[in-house]
């Protein structure tokens, strides 16, 4: 039930912007805004007040889908016993299907959702999908007491912040003092983390070993904040080794971040039919969708023996494999876009339609950005879902979730970064004082976006070798039970703390 006040929170948030796309109240006049002067900007601004508002729905949104995304995936892989003679085929199963199922939306969200707007106007859009969302979490309730739960294990985050408190404060203790009663770890078989085994001590990251250092001076009872057990200390080491995989997706999720926007302005300038049907440009992200969804249809028929040959994993490729896979092709799909955007801006030129960027060009069709989208689909399932069943059977058992939120927040950091990295573009390659065009200009024919895109292939190689070098360096976690042989003797008659 920890999920649901967050689905809450998001259908309040897509409620409040239904009604800021509804009510004219919360909207600037839209009398004398035509598309040329809403791209040029010279629209009427909206009101500071009327912003508050769409900040305030947008932010309520973004923390209600914030509390969603890192749970609903750990929260669906905890429904298969990890004692299941087919556990990981299940899981890995899963976490295709998970992801078939996101990419179903998003295709429902750039087509049906899209006719809705065009036909009907944002309200009625951002309405259905409120709807969609009140239904999603009538149905959530329901199936409540259906659902296998995890024990909760407190909360993640204090866990670690004693760890690091204690380490903290224990910085100057030695591992040989003559104080040193030994490692601690509660008796038994069982750890003092509800819903999580004992984890053998490793050499990694010894500073934080200091937080289960027990001394004479902590007591029969000592705090939390002081003493540590070393299951929770290794807790926090898995947390930290996992940190550069997801590091490395974050390229990724900024050429996806990069596409919603680059493309729809690369397929502006072309002919969008598709035979007597002519498809908005809003629509044209669809494909990358539509691309993911065949891949994964076909993802254990054709993928998976296919890769099995070459790498003899019963799998076909592990779950860095995969990762490494999808990394891959998105800096084959932005070289493509590269090359492509080329093309397409010598054409514009030649043809006389430099400066009329809002024109479509009759005799290039905008079905030529279906390879980049066809790579970058490839790179989508390869790389995140690979990337979440990596994260959820490495994170340690009471912290799935927290695993999960990695990936989220390498999407989050991603989005930033491609805001950050399109400023200072347009702020070096641009000069408005000397009339000189950045690379990302409005008018995407005087602009320079296959330059952009090559440097976007440039930081993606540059990201892929430190990926290789992160993923040669990682050891899985081997399954293995608690061992009592350590560097320091671990005293187990200790008594339990609660």
């Amino acid at each position: 039930m920890t999920r649901f006040p967050f689905n809450l929170c998001f259908l309040e948030g897509l409620t409040g912007i239904t009604l800021c796309a509804t009510m004219n109240v919360f909207m600037p006049d839209q009398g004398q805004c035509d598309q040329l002067s809403l791209l040029l900007g010279n629209c009427e601004p909206a009101k500071p007040w009327q912003m508050l508002y769409l900040n305030t729905v947008l932010y309520v949104t973004g923390f209600g889908a914030a509390g969603i995304r890192p749970c609903v995936s750990s929260f669906g892989a905890d429904q298969f016993d990890e004692r299941g003679e087919n556990y990981k085929s299940h899981l890995d199963r899963f976490f295709n299907f998970f992801y078939l199922s996101v990419t179903i939306g998003a295709i429902v969200a750039f087509t049906l959702v899209v006719y809705i707007q065009m036909k009907h106007g944002w309200g009625s859009a951002f309405g259905s999908l409120a709807i969609a969302m009140g239904m999603s979490n009538l149905l959530f309730f329901v199936g409540t007491p259906l659902y296998r739960h995890r024990l909760p294990g407190g909360s993640p985050l204090t866990r670690v912040a004693q760890v690091l408190v204690a380490a903290f404060q224990k910085r100057k203790a030695s591992f040989s003092s003559s104080e040193l009663v030994g490692l601690y770890e509660v008796p038994g078989k069982r750890s003092a983390i509800k819903g999580s085994g004992k984890i053998a001590h490793t050499d990694d990251f010894r500073c934080l070993d200091k937080a289960a250092l027990q001394l004479k001076e902590d007591g029969v009872d000592p705090s939390p904040w002081r003493l540590c057990t070393v299951t929770q200390v290794e807790e926090v080491k898995i947390l930290i080794k996992l940190v550069p995989i997801p590091a490395c997706t974050i390229m990724l999720n900024l050429i996806l971040t990069e596409y919603l926007t680059l493309s729809v302005q690369q397929a502006y300038t072309l002919n969008t039919h598709l035979g007597h049907l002519k498809l908005p440009v809003t629509s044209m992200p669809v494909f990358p969708c539509l691309s993911i969804f065949l891949i994964l249809s076909l993802y254990y028929s054709v993928f998976v023996p296919l890769f099995r040959r070459i790498t003899g994993h019963p799998r076909g490729a592990s779950q860095l494999q995969r990762v490494g896979i999808g990394l891959a092709f998105s800096i084959l799909s932005v070289a493509w876009a590269a090359i492509f955007e080329r093309y397409r801006r010598k054409y514009a030129i030649e043809h006389g339609y430099e400066f009329s960027f809002l024109t479509p060009m009759p005799n290039l069709s905008a079905y030529w950005l279906l390879i980049q989208y066809c790579l970058i689909g490839i790179a989508e399932v390869f790389c995140i879902v690979g990337l979440l069943e990596f994260l959820y059977e490495e994170a340690p058992d009471a912290m799935k979730s927290i695993g999960s939120a990695y990936a989220a927040l390498a999407g989050g950091i991603g989005c930033f970064a491609a805001s950050i990295l399109n400023s200072i573009v347009k702020s070096v390659t641009g000069n408005p004082d000397k009339r000189q065009q950045s690379w990302l200009s409005q008018n995407i024919n005087t602009g320079r976006f296959e330059y952009f895109y090559w440097l976007l292939t440039v930081l993606g190689a540059i990201n892929f070798c430190a990926f290789l070098y992160s993923a040669r360096r990682y050891k899985y976690r081997a399954e293995q039970k608690f061992g009592i042989q350590e560097v320091v003797t671990i005293k187990q008659n200790t008594p339990a703390r609660g």
